[in-house]
């Protein structure tokens, strides 16, 4: 058959493009991104093998090891926070081992999952929505499994708006297992709410750039203790572009990637961290607690229920908030980004519907959370809630 005689697959046709309006982006992740940043990521491409490249990183990587506070070295890929958990459990188990998660809400339940996807055995201590983990609930079940070989947490869970006490929960493993390994998905936390990496004994701690680094989504940046690179060597799950030993030997000999790199988002990065060390690191954990305390405080003023049931456990990056009985989630969040161009997230799971998401985490400032909470009140109004 000749190219002639072939039919052709024509050209397709789709909607004109058109421009993104300014939002008030109001998600737990993607956020919004600061001028400085964005205007970094237009810098000309440069050769990724180049000096250029190792500049960056040599930057870079310190920086972000001194946002962990470890001493071990933080490796970065191109993935989202997902990647991360894939990464961690590649790393540092085998198929058949068994680890214990703690779950309180969706991306708990993902981590399970993807342990389970690789053949890892997983015992689940799951905590209803909304709540915490209880560090002597978790403890006195992990006495009863006695037989493990890690313990997979999140820090900061988006979908319920909820902060685990990593601290104590790490402490409670420690007082069953000295050896377990401690796998933490800070992907929400990590730069926005205080974590000790080292301080707290944790072996593997990973985030995303998409969250509290005020960077697009691209970059997941993971470390590992001593304890978890003695695992890694040992570790016989399946894996290549996740290889820890690669990322390494390449990051220690040339300050580089094994792989092709997201070079304009590694460019965000760089400027990210110069305005997050400006503001300090004590500051950015202040501004956070400052909002998440306003966005309570306001959406509790207006008689609407928060998904947290502790406020000592309420996150400081994302706050979920009960649907009033007679609102469809739909459209209060339609009329929000339709006519007011702000942009709040729904539920997951079986919260979908439910519950409404406002994100504090990241590039923001009280008047944008001003703004959100009185245009919440009115839209709320509008469709028939008063308090």
């Amino acid at each position: 058959m000749t190219i002639q005689e072939r039919k052709a697959i024509p050209v397709p046709q789709v909607e004109a493009r058109a421009p993104i309006p300014p939002q008030n982006l109001r998600v737990p992740g993607p956020t919004p991104v600061p001028p400085r940043v964005l205007e970094a990521q237009a810098a000309p491409m440069i050769n990724h093998r180049g000096p250029e490249f190792s500049a960056i990183m040599k930057r870079i990587t310190p920086r972000l090891q001194y946002f962990f506070q470890t001493t071990s070295p933080v490796l970065t890929y191109p993935a989202s926070g997902t990647g991360g958990q894939e990464c961690a459990i590649v790393n540092v188990f085998s198929p058949g081992d068994h680890v214990v998660s703690v779950i309180v809400g969706n991306f708990g339940t993902r981590l399970a999952k993807i342990a389970e996807t690789y053949g890892v055995k997983v015992t689940r201590i799951e905590f209803p929505w909304g709540e915490a983990a209880d560090p002597a609930i978790v403890e006195a079940r992990l006495r009863e499994i006695s037989d493990f070989r890690g313990v997979l947490l999140t820090h900061n869970e988006t979908s319920a708006g909820v902060t685990n006490d990593i601290q104590s929960l790490a402490a409670a493993i420690r007082r069953v297992s000295e050896d377990a390994l401690i796998v933490v998905d800070a992907v929400s936390s990590l730069s926005s709410i205080p974590l000790e990496m080292d301080l707290w004994d944790l072996d593997v701690v990973f985030t995303g750039s998409q969250k509290g680094w005020m960077v697009p989504p691209g970059i997941m940046m993971i470390a590992g203790s001593e304890r978890a690179w003695k695992a890694h060597k040992e570790a016989k799950l399946p894996r290549f572009y996740w290889d820890w030993t690669s990322a390494r030997k390449v990051l220690e000999t040339s300050w580089q990637h094994p792989t092709t790199p997201p070079v304009s988002l590694m460019y965000a990065l760089d400027v990210a961290l110069e305005m997050m060390l400006d503001e300090g690191r004590d500051a950015i954990f202040e501004r956070h607690v400052k909002a998440g305390e306003y966005v309570r405080a306001r959406a509790q003023a207006m008689g609407l229920e928060l998904l947290a049931t502790d406020p000592r456990y309420a996150s400081n990056t994302v706050t979920a908030i009960k649907t009033p009985e007679g609102i469809e989630t739909k459209a209060l969040l339609k009329k929000l980004r339709e006519n007011d161009n702000i942009v709040l997230a729904d539920g997951q799971d079986h919260y979908k519907g439910k519950i409404f998401r406002i994100g504090h985490l990241g590039y923001f400032s009280q008047e944008d959370l001003e703004v959100v909470m009185d245009t919440v009140e009115k839209r709320l109004g509008e469709l028939g809630f008063h308090k």
